[in-house]
């Protein structure tokens, strides 16, 4: 059984997101869908953490997708090193008013306009 919510392109919302963190979202599932990935939004992990997205390969592989909609959003963020303990690979996701730059080379990159997204940079295992 997939992790995909049914209707997945009517990501679950708690009401903590803005509007532009789902649209980054909603960009990044249509994605991983594409590629076969089961997603899972807002999952708690055993450090008490929670994740953006979780996501699983058919290979078994986990992948967490860390949003970020602005420079300040990354700066205050000291959390996303913890997720490398709970994923085999680690991306972050952002939208096009984002300067890249300011996110890590060890992490893999993605761009997300809401309709769609694309791996900038793959993420290392």
């Amino acid at each position: 059984m997939p992790l995909v919510s049914p209707f997945p392109y009517e990501p679950l919302i708690d009401g903590r997101q803005s509007d532009r963190a789902m649209m980054v979202r909603r960009g990044v599932q249509r994605l991983m869908i594409a590629r076969r990935v089961s997603v899972l939004p807002e999952m708690s992990l055993a450090s008490g953490r929670r994740a953006d997205l979780v996501c699983l390969s058919e290979k078994g592989e986990i992948t967490i997708v860390e949003i970020k909609t602005s420079i300040e959003d990354f700066r205050v963020d000291t959390k996303w090193p913890d997720y490398r303990l709970h994923c085999d690979r680690l991306y972050f996701a952002t939208h096009p008013g984002v300067p890249r730059e300011i996110f890590p080379e060890s992490c893999g990159l993605i761009l997300s306009d809401g309709y769609d997204a694309e791996i900038l940079r793959e993420a290392v295992e």
